[in-house]
């Protein structure tokens, strides 16, 4: 997670890094990968300085919840991320 990212977010754009999806119910019922549904739980990896009199108020490596279509999805270096508002955040865990 040391890993500098190549895209800066601009104004109060927020770059996360999706969580896995469930493979596993809670009563252990492995769920196939038609069935996953998109997670809305993830780590902030790069965030914008902010709207011009509101700083963002999230920190790279929190972790946060978001709505189930927030974002753009975007892939940097390989790597499957998302992009998105900081007011598309609903809460940092």
């Amino acid at each position: 997670m040391a890993k500098k990212l190549s895209i800066t977010p601009l104004h109060d754009r927020v770059v996360v890094r999706p969580a896995a999806a469930e493979e596993k119910t809670a009563g252990g019922i492995i769920i196939p990968d038609t069935a996953k549904e998109k997670p809305q739980r993830g780590t902030v990896v790069a965030a914008g300085p902010g709207k011009k009199d509101e700083p963002v108020t999230v920190k790279i490596g929190d972790t946060v919840l978001y709505g189930k279509y927030a974002g753009t999805e975007l892939s940097v270096e390989g790597e499957d991320l998302l992009i998105m508002r900081e007011s598309d955040i609903l809460a940092i865990v």
